[in-house]
Formats: structure tokens, C-alpha cells, sequence
């Protein structure tokens, strides 16, 4: 019998992305692209791909946090529109993206991927960015 997995957050997510903290069930990611809002939920459980894989108590924590996170976002960054998605056409681990959007960016109203190329946070502006997030990031405990 093998050893049990070990949660590691996939290597594309690490390089992509900044540490904002932990959930109860996710680690909490900044997409190192200052151009939208976003914010990547990553349940810590090891070797899930699909939401579907999560038992149901981890699948109703991952939807409150979800939820909770988006309403947040919202409030915070004045959006008019909250895009929500779990693609894993790149990255197969588990995540889900939480993407505030404004009739103004510049890949309205179609999808951010692909659009541009990720413009990363300067060091003053993630520092903002993480100080507005925190009271987001400690509701989701």
C-alpha cells in the first residue's frame, strides 16, 4: 500500500500566482495580473481535479467559500460582473477562478484568457491589493 498524497499546489498555479493565505478547505491565490481583480480558490485536498471528487462536505464548503469570496469582490472592487470558473484545461489540479469584471476592461465581454498577456503587480500596488483583500481572505475561516 502506498503513502498518502500530500497536497502541493501545482507548479503553473505557484509561478502564476501570490500567496494570499488559507481557508478552511483552499489555499487563496492572486493571480499576479494586476489588469482584473482575481482570486483563485485552490482546495488543499490531494489529487482532485473536478469538483465533483470532493466529498460532500468539502463540495459545500468550497461553494460557501465560493460564494462568500465573490459577494465580497464584488462590494470591494465595484464590478459589474462576477465571472466564476473551474476550467483545468491548463493546470488539472482543482482550482477555481473568481474574476471581477467591468464593462470598461479590455477583453469585455468575452473571456480574460488569452486576451493580453498578464500585466504583473508592481510592488505598491500589491501591497493595496493585499491589504483590501485580507478582511475577504479571514471571512472565508
Amino acid at each position: 500500500m502506498g503513502e498518502p498524497l500530500e497536497f502541493r499546489l501545482h507548479e503553473r498555479l505557484a509561478a502564476d500566482t501570490l500567496s494570499l493565505g488559507r481557508s478552511r478547505l483552499c489555499e487563496v491565490r492572486l493571480m499576479n495580473d494586476c489588469t482584473w481583480p482575481w482570486v483563485i480558490l485552490v482546495p488543499s485536498v490531494p489529487g482532485i481535479r473536478e469538483i465533483y471528487e470532493l466529498s460532500e462536505e468539502q463540495q459545500q464548503r468550497l461553494l460557501a467559500e465560493s460564494s462568500e469570496l465573490s459577494r465580497r469582490m464584488m462590494t470591494l472592487f465595484e464590478g459589474d460582473k462576477m465571472n466564476v470558473a473551474a476550467l483545468g484545461n491548463m493546470v488539472p489540479q482543482l482550482h477555481l477562478h473568481h474574476i471581477v469584471r467591468y464593462q470598461s476592461d479590455p477583453a469585455w465581454p468575452g473571456p480574460v484568457w488569452g486576451k493580453q498577456a498578464p500585466v504583473p503587480y508592481g510592488e505598491r500596488d500589491r501591497k493595496t491589493v493585499f491589504q483590501k483583500l485580507q478582511p475577504v481572505i479571514a471571512s472565508l475561516s
